[in-house]
């Protein structure tokens, strides 16, 4: 099918095009989570969600696979790097690893695995047959099995969603395009609180360099569209 997208339409294969949900989860997302606690506002990542689960309803009535990636550490903090790494020293201030209580009253810790914290945010609940990865880096191919995953299924196009935009959506993206996958990002699926009160966002200037160097990028409601529009499989 066929996507009014920037810089020029983009011809996607649905046989080997996958859905990507970045770091759609609570600590980025929810009231209690690690960016709300810090005082960071999430007003902006709150109004992608509705848009981005139109966008995924649509991929998944098409067929495409959906694939979750999800910024999370190890219990003990082994893959989160050392006193030096710059990868511990950005995400300490943030209380990374620290014991919190869940909106329902149990235990959880910032950005922990296996933890209400680093959850998918309700509204975008994995369905049976998804695939959750998690990631230790900004990036959603480093030291992960996506790579992996993708060829078993044989993809080599993404549709991309998620937060940050100029971080972890970003810095996923700029991998995949190293790796020869084209992107499209749904620019109204993703959100950026660095920034958003400067002239010119963090958000705008990724889309920018996003449309320009790395990939493609349109809305949600235009990528629905082409799916919606898209010539019926023929028949034999």
């Amino acid at each position: 099918m066929t996507v009014a997208a920037r810089p020029e339409a983009l011809v996607l294969d649905l046989a080997s095009t996958a859905v990507l949900v970045i770091d759609m989860q609570n600590d980025f997302g929810s009231p209690g989570g690690m960016f709300a606690l810090a005082g960071i506002d999430i007003s902006g990542i709150h109004a992608a969600v509705a848009r981005t689960a139109l966008a995924l309803a649509a991929a998944r009535e098409a067929g495409l696979p959906i694939i979750y990636l999800n910024m999370a550490f190890q219990a003990d903090l082994s893959d989160a790097g050392g006193p030096a790494a710059p990868n511990w020293i950005k995400h300490k201030p943030l209380r990374a690893g620290m014991a919190t209580t869940a909106p329902d009253g149990s235990a959880s810790r910032i950005l922990i695995r296996d933890t209400w914290n680093t959850e998918v945010v309700a509204d975008l609940k994995p369905c049976p047959g998804d695939t959750v990865i998690y990631k230790s880096r900004f990036s959603g191919f480093f030291n992960t099995g996506l790579d992996d995953v993708l060829n078993r299924l044989s993809i080599r196009q993404l549709v991309v969603t998620g937060c940050t935009t100029s971080v972890c959506v970003e810095s996923t993206i700029r991998d995949a395009m190293f790796r020869d996958y084209p992107c499209l990002l749904l620019e109204d699926c993703t959100a950026e609180p660095i920034g958003a009160g400067l002239s010119r966002s963090n958000h705008e200037a990724s889309l920018l360099t996003i449309e320009t160097l790395l990939g493609w990028v349109c809305d949600s409601a235009s990528f629905i569209q082409a799916l919606a529009t898209r010539p019926s499989p023929k028949r034999s």
